[in-house]
């Protein structure tokens, strides 16, 4: 699909290569620990456990490193971009689709109106300081303006800006 000049990028089918690291991207090194340590939960070989022993380090390193806090165990689909992951905040149980762009500072987590935790559908862009708190979800394609704080459902392709959040486009 076409948008203007820039190819629209899907919100269901995730693109590997937005992962790939680079020289030096923190973000994309603790993805790469994350990954490792799921992938090691369904092995059943007998380097498994030596393995998994080896990304929970990893992942200690580079959440250090990177300031951010993404629970091994998160829900990220594929393609997730972490350009400046400094301060990032994940809840445990947050649902994450593919081909997000999370910048820094940003927190998915409980507390706001609706219970439970937060749902970003796919190909969502969370802005710098944005916060997302409780059981909302942020439909495929919606942009979510720096230091929003968002407590309530963003629909699909919608932008949500402000404190607290309204929609400036459905």
């Amino acid at each position: 699909m076409k948008e203007g000049n820039a190819q629209q990028i899907s919100a269901t089918e995730a693109d590997w290569s937005r992962e790939q690291a680079t020289a030096y991207a923190p973000g994309t090194h603790l993805l790469s620990a994350i990954r490792a340590y799921q992938r090691t939960l369904n092995s059943p070989t007998i380097f498994s456990s030596t393995r998994r022993r080896l990304a929970i380090l990893r992942h200690r390193f580079w959440s250090a490193v990177a300031g951010a806090d993404i629970p091994l165990t998160s829900c990220l689909g594929g393609g997730l971009l972490l350009p400046h992951p400094a301060g990032i905040v994940i809840h445990p149980a947050a649902q994450i689709g593919p081909n997000c762009l999370i910048f820094q500072n940003v927190t998915l987590g409980t507390g706001g109106k609706i219970a439970g935790v937060p749902t970003l559908v796919g190909h969502v862009d969370v802005g710098a300081g944005a916060k997302i708190l409780g059981g909302v979800v942020i439909g495929a394609h919606a942009k979510i303006g720096a230091n929003a704080v968002v407590l309530s459902d963003v629909p699909p392709g919608g932008v949500a800006v402000g404190i607290p959040a309204r929609l400036v486009r459905a």
